[in-house]
């Protein structure tokens, strides 16, 4: 009987132990850690701006443009843009070539340069506020208006045959008729205006709303429904002993849209 007794009280010490471990164990898994509550992501509202005003520097094939910017805020996360500045434009079949001798650069069968004026409204929407540091604001945005572009004769044409004419020595042909420089040729320019548009995704990048820095990855374009002829619509195919054009015949057409990739970098001020 002692025996017997021994063996329940054994039994009813490894009941009591186990129920203990179990219920310690329930115990654990139902308490679970404070939750933190991360801050609501600052705006330009909430730190008391609602309008920015700037300028912004951009690099695309077309080359290097400036321009300025205005925005205002419509609400924590979106904000009315509008922008408009000055950019090149350049014929997708423009070739560049420098001199070795003289260092002079010249872009063959260039007929016209060419610059746009980009008028664009448009809207940017901030994204992942509550996954990414107020530091680093990313959004994306799109834009499209109007556009104006101004054309230029690249050479000077003195007789009006919309052709660079050339001369003839020691059995070369010479140019007869010199290039434009920047600052030549605008008396004879005239305007077409056409559309302009643009997509990206940039980062407004610090702690402060009062100054922005911000930069941008794009796409970028023009659209002109008549064309512009940046390039020669017509070349000579023989010459008389002269050296003067005998025959011609079309050569490139007028390009219509002018896209590129585009990188920007804005700054700005708000109030």
């Amino acid at each position: 009987m002692k025996i017997l007794g021994d063996k329940y009280c054994w039994a009813a010490l490894v009941l009591v132990l186990t129920v203990g471990a179990f219920t310690n164990q329930a115990q654990a898994q139902l308490e679970e850690p404070e939750v933190v509550e991360s801050p609501e992501p600052k705006t330009p509202l909430t730190e008391g701006y609602g309008s920015e005003i700037g300028f912004d520097i951009m690099l695309n094939n077309f080359g290097f443009g400036v321009g300025g910017h205005f925005n205002k805020v419509l609400s924590d996360y979106t904000e009315f843009t509008f922008k408009t500045g000055i950019t090149g434009l350049r014929d997708v079949s423009e070739q560049t070539y420098q001199s070795f001798f003289t260092g002079n650069r010249t872009i063959p069968n260039k007929y016209k340069r060419a610059f746009g004026f980009p008028f664009l409204f448009g809207l940017e929407q901030r994204i992942f506020a509550n996954k990414i540091q107020d530091s680093f604001r990313v959004y994306v945005g799109a834009a499209a208006g109007p556009a104006m572009a101004f054309t230029y004769p690249y050479v000077d044409d003195s007789n009006e045959n919309g052709l660079r004419d050339f001369v003839i020595q020691d059995g070369f042909l010479f140019p007869n008729e010199q290039i434009n420089d920047f600052f030549t040729g605008w008396s004879e320019g005239s305007t077409e205006w056409g559309y302009a548009g643009e997509i990206k995704i940039g980062a407004d990048i610090g702690s402060s709303f009062g100054t922005r820095t911000k930069v941008e990855f794009g796409y970028f374009f023009y659209y002109f429904d008549p064309g512009l002829q940046i390039m020669e619509p017509r070349r000579a195919v023989s010459y008389n002993e002269s050296g003067t054009v005998a025959e011609t015949e079309p050569f490139f057409d007028a390009q219509k849209y002018f896209g590129t990739p585009q990188i920007k970098f804005s700054f700005g001020g708000m109030w």
